[in-house]
């Protein structure tokens, strides 16, 4: 059997996609026949499907020769498989234009992404190399005083990467939640507008989902109006946000975006929020977009989930964060009246990420905060301990091993969780109280996933009188929008209720709520892909959060189960979390990292970066 026929069945099983298969052939055709090469390229395919930016041919000899095979593929020896594919005209060196490219570290990536990569870390490198020359240390420090007044918190890492902000052209701001990474995105905005003095400033606020875009845009809107700066000052911060693909544009008849190199944005000052859950080909079309002049600023939490697609960007970029430069930490000292302290060696990006470390939403007696610190050291154990401990009010732990288990507690938790919100005397209230409460799936189907569950809520709320379903739609409802409608202004993450409207006779419609607070309605026929959401999946939470939570996780491991996706579901909550799973499945899952094969981190961070 020749290797494109076992690489067919493998596809038919469904261990392979019908992508890896065909880009295995279109290898072959173009002289690639060699069986190691073959093999090479559908998982190349392969991994970059499931998340990877490149094939770390290594790790898949390595698993393939304690395991026999890695994705159904028994691969050569390392050796043996590296100088396969060195001969082959499919593929070629960092620089050279080939369906395939090898690099140093034998990394084996699709050309498109190895390009991707090196446009991003091309990008940021640039950024690094050229500080701005024309920051007014006097007056940047007198707005920080201003901006940031003394707290108790030494240093004030805020008031640190709002100093950081205005004295590079890149910079990250990464944090977990309540860390005010928001907060700390409107000082720098107004700082950057006193440095310039009356000059225009253009500004773009972007995120990757429209939620995330409405829900930056709203807390901007809110906030702004207290700061202490002139009303000059206040007037000219932007409260306009949009998805990083609106801000690209689009061309007709083309997938390209409008935006690139030969056209860039206007802007000179790019606010990107919820950087995690951009993936590395945006990533590479906002830097290529973005004119080389202009200030670029990361938010997010590193230690969320990564993009559905391939990439875990934002982790690359952070790296280790060793501590500042000697030289870096005086200019901040200087800039923000506070020392960071922690000086380490390295190359310069180290002087780009600052990592926000209190939290201010969570009491000095919560769990939340300690949980989730103990789930990102990789301590399941010490996560249950604090989970399952009676004296934490905000955190509970739920044994639930079997699918018998899993509908017993939601008949005991669905009428409590979803009462409130069913038996409110409008849509307003109603909508408010689903709002609180929200209900996490690790997976989207099996048992334990999140179609599963609303099954089961919806029956048990039927039985406990709370609804009463007639056909798809029905009072109370939730509905969780999947896909952007701009027309709508409906947004993929939206969080709908259905309710009957006086101003339409009684009849159903969808209520939500826009970005000034403010709720609308729509007939059901009208909306976007939308689906059930007393339960949704940790990945369609990302963005999110609600006032009690509750975690499902399946009694299994799985691929999914992650300490990415565990302190993600949890970091949700603002005031109660509860865990339902088993104590195997969760500290196996808080012991495997999310890891992406990619060769970003090595580029921005390795000692010739």
């Amino acid at each position: 059997m020749s290797m494109l026929d076992r690489l067919e069945d493998l596809r038919r099983a469904g261990t392979l996609a019908d992508l890896d298969v065909h880009f295995a052939r279109l290898i072959a055709r173009v002289g690639g026949d060699h069986p190691s090469v073959l093999q090479a390229a559908a998982l190349a395919s392969h991994w970059t499907g499931q998340g990877h930016i490149c094939l770390d041919l290594a790790n898949a000899a390595a698993v393939s020769a304690e395991a026999g095979m890695v994705d159904g593929i028994e691969t050569p020896p390392l050796d043996t498989w590296v100088a396969a594919l060195r001969a082959s005209p499919a593929v070629g060196k960092p620089g050279e234009f080939a369906p395939l490219v090898l690099d140093e570290a034998n990394r084996l990536y699709l050309y498109r992404y190895w390009s991707y990569e090196r446009e991003v870390a091309d990008e940021i490198g640039a950024r690094l190399r050229d500080d701005p020359t024309d920051v007014d240390p006097v007056r940047l420090r007198a707005g920080v005083e201003r901006l940031f007044p003394a707290s108790a918190e030494r240093p004030n890492w805020q008031r640190i990467a709002a100093a950081a902000s205005v004295l590079r052209c890149f910079t990250v701001i990464s944090g977990g939640p309540g860390t005010g990474k928001t907060t700390t995105v409107i000082r720098v905005l107004a700082l950057l507008l006193e440095q310039a003095e009356g000059r225009p400033l253009r500004i773009g606020l972007a995120a990757p989902t429209g939620k995330a875009a409405a829900r930056l845009q709203a807390v901007i809107r809110a906030a702004k109006g207290d700061l202490p700066v002139p009303a000059g000052i206040r007037d000219a911060i932007p409260d306009e946000a949009s998805t990083i693909h609106r801000l690209l544009g689009s061309r007709g008849g083309s997938m390209a975006p409008r935006h690139d190199r030969d056209h860039p944005l206007g802007l000179d000052v790019l606010i990107l929020d919820e950087a995690s859950m951009v993936d590395l080909a945006l990533m590479a079309k906002v830097m290529r977009a973005l004119p080389h002049a202009a200030r670029l600023v990361l938010v997010g939490d590193r230690d969320q989930l990564a993009s559905v697609e391939a990439g875990a960007v934002l982790g690359d970029i952070c790296g280790n964060a060793p501590g500042f430069s000697a030289a870096f930490r005086r200019r901040l000292i200087e800039a923000a009246g506070d020392d960071p302290g922690g000086e380490g060696s390295g190359p310069s990006i180290r002087d780009a990420v600052v990592q926000l470390r209190h939290s201010y939403r969570f009491g000095a007696q919560g769990g939340i905060d300690d949980v989730a610190r103990s789930v990102n050291r990789g301590n399941g154990r010490r996560a249950l301990e604090l989970l399952a401990e009676a004296g934490l009010s905000d955190t509970a732990w739920r044994p639930v091993a079997s699918p018998r288990d899993l509908r017993q507690a939601l008949a005991e938790t669905g009428p409590a969780q979803f009462g409130d919100a069913l038996l409110a005397d409008g849509p307003e209230a109603a909508l408010a109280a689903m709002e609180r409460s929200r209900i996490l799936c690790a997976h989207r189907s099996g048992p334990f996933g999140a179609e599963a569950v609303n099954g089961i809520v919806e029956e048990r709320l039927e039985a406990a009188g709370l609804i009463r379903r007639q056909g798809a739609w029905y009072r109370g409802r939730p509905v969780l929008i999947t896909s952007n409608d701009y027309h709508l202004r409906l947004f993929n993450g939206d969080l709908g209720v259905a309710w009957p409207d006086a101003e339409a006779g009684g009849a159903l419609r969808v209520f939500t709520r826009g970005s000034d607070g403010a709720l609308r309605r729509f007939a059901p026929a009208r909306l976007p892909a939308h689906e059930t959401a007393f339960a949704a999946t940790v990945h369609k939470s990302q963005g999110s959060e609600a006032d009690r939570v509750v975690l499902i996780l399946p009694h299994e491991p799985s691929a999914v189960m992650t300490r990415e996706l565990i302190y993600t579901g949890i970091t949700r909550a603002r005031s109660r979390v509860e865990v339902w799973g088993t104590r195997d499945a969760f500290e196996a899952a808080v012991a495997r990292r999310l890891i992406r094969s990619s060769g970003l981190r090595d580029a921005l961070w390795s000692a010739t970066a």
